[in-house]
């Protein structure tokens, strides 16, 4: 049992290792602390791959500085994509960006897949979000690289501990296969199987041990029928930072449902509970998906101890030579503003934003317009209130001090959040290892 407990936290630092090589010198550049507002261009890299300066259209005057009501950039970053699942389409990326450039890689992982990205934020600056990865993958049935890889590197994430914090995994293509310690079982994602059910909410409050496996159970749509197919699969997995008083709540897990809103008016009926409202405009140039927040009169009915919006935005095709524009108001609170450019290119304070570009906006203003310039787009915004509140993180503990984080991997591997066990278990014997193995909590 003590060696069952050791493999995920195995993997983490193997995983972790990787990544803080790939990002060692990044620890030069943060993005402007949420609570200055004056930006020194100093704090900016000027280098393209990492941090770029706006443009001088973007300034403004003392009196705009003192009542603005645009967000303006305040910095752009672009975090390394990391080839896996699987890893040889991953490395013809990283190559194929190189040769051709990266908007033409990023169209391509699109298509096939191959690569995560780990968008690692400065919590300090990001608060209240800790983390936003995106995944882009493809597992096929005809893929001999596949087969190998999956006896010593299991396809998805084994049972491992977390606590003090949210995980919001919104799934775009294919899906996941979830299993707690709390003896809760989930099928969710993108495809018709899951029906609606797109998007999970696991507050890990005092302590939770999951497994997350990736739903290749099924082909895509367009391979159904035939002998060679691909299952694909990709999301977003954002860390949502709870504040002190709510860090040891009772851990849950659910699932939202998708909720489509051709369009919204006052006599409109509410979303119901653990719901996604999605809106399409008028004029069907964009759909506005709100995971958590409010949008234009609708808000996201789940309820949270942190105040924070999570919405994306698909622009459709254009239908004239104009640029489609999406404009939202932010809470006066939300200091935290985020974007992350999944898919296509788009304008923002007069600057164009290439894809897979993270771009942090200043803490004032209520008012932000995006863009669409080269037909459809794809964006994710992440607003919130800063908790400002010391944090401390370390592997998948978030808490507020380093004694804290000390104390929830001991309370870890003296079983408090059950024993973790292999994914290699069916239901029955995954269920009754639960009742042995109790979690606490």
């Amino acid at each position: 049992m003590q060696k069952l407990a050791v493999i995920p936290l195995l993997l983490m630092v193997a995983v972790k290792s990787i990544f803080c090589c790939a990002f060692a010198d990044r620890a030069r550049w943060a993005p402007p602390v949420v609570s200055d507002w004056k930006v020194s261009s100093s704090t900016f890299l000027s280098t393209t791959t990492r941090g770029q300066l706006c443009d001088d259209n973007s300034a403004v005057s003392t009196a705009e500085k003192e009542q603005p009501s645009q967000r303006r950039i305040a910095g752009i970053e672009k975090f390394a994509r990391l080839p896996v699942w699987p890893v040889w389409q991953g490395v013809f990326l990283f190559f194929a960006s190189k040769i051709f450039g990266s908007e033409v890689a990023a169209n391509w992982e699109d298509a096939v897949g191959g690569r995560v990205c780990p968008n690692f934020f400065s919590p300090s600056s990001t608060d209240p979000f800790v983390l936003l990865v995106h995944h882009r993958h493809a597992f096929q049935n005809w893929d001999p690289i596949r087969y190998i890889q999956r006896t010593f590197f299991p396809e998805g994430f084994p049972a491992h501990p977390h606590r003090g914090f949210i995980t919001v995994t919104y799934c775009l293509k294919g899906g996941f296969f979830h299993r707690d310690s709390l003896g809760i079982k989930q099928s969710y994602g993108a495809e018709d199987r899951h029906q609606g059910n797109h998007v999970q909410w696991l507050t890990t409050g005092a302590g939770i041990q999951h497994e997350e496996m990736w739903d290749v159970s099924e082909p895509d749509v367009k391979d159904e029928g035939k002998w060679l197919w691909t299952s694909s699969q990709e999301l977003f997995q954002i860390w949502l930072n709870l504040p002190a008083a709510s860090k040891m709540t009772p851990p849950d897990a659910k699932l939202l449902q998708k909720y489509s809103l051709d369009c919204f008016s006052a006599t409109s009926p509410l979303p119901p509970k653990d719901s996604t409202p999605i809106v399409t405009s008028d004029d069907g140039s964009t759909i506005t998906t709100i995971v958590s927040g409010e949008h234009n009169g609708v808000r996201a009915p789940i309820e949270c101890p942190t105040n924070a919006a999570i919405i994306r935005i698909q622009f459709l095709h254009q239908t004239n030579e104009s640029a489609l524009c999406w404009t939202h108001t932010l809470p006066s609170t939300h200091a935290t503003a985020i974007l992350y450019i999944r898919k296509g290119s788009v304008q923002i304070d007069d600057q164009r934003i290439p894809p897979h570009h993270t771009v942090y906006l200043t803490p004032g203003g209520e008012q932000l317009s995006i863009k669409a310039l080269e037909g459809e787009a794809d964006v994710l915004l992440l607003s919130g209130e800063p908790l400002r509140e010391p944090i401390a993180s370390q592997g998948s503990m978030v808490m507020n001090t380093q004694g804290e984080i000390q104390r929830a991997y001991s309370d870890y591997q003296r079983g408090f959040m059950g024993m973790p066990w292999e994914h290699t278990l069916n239901d029955d014997e995954w269920r009754e290892h639960v009742t042995q193995n109790p979690s606490m909590y």
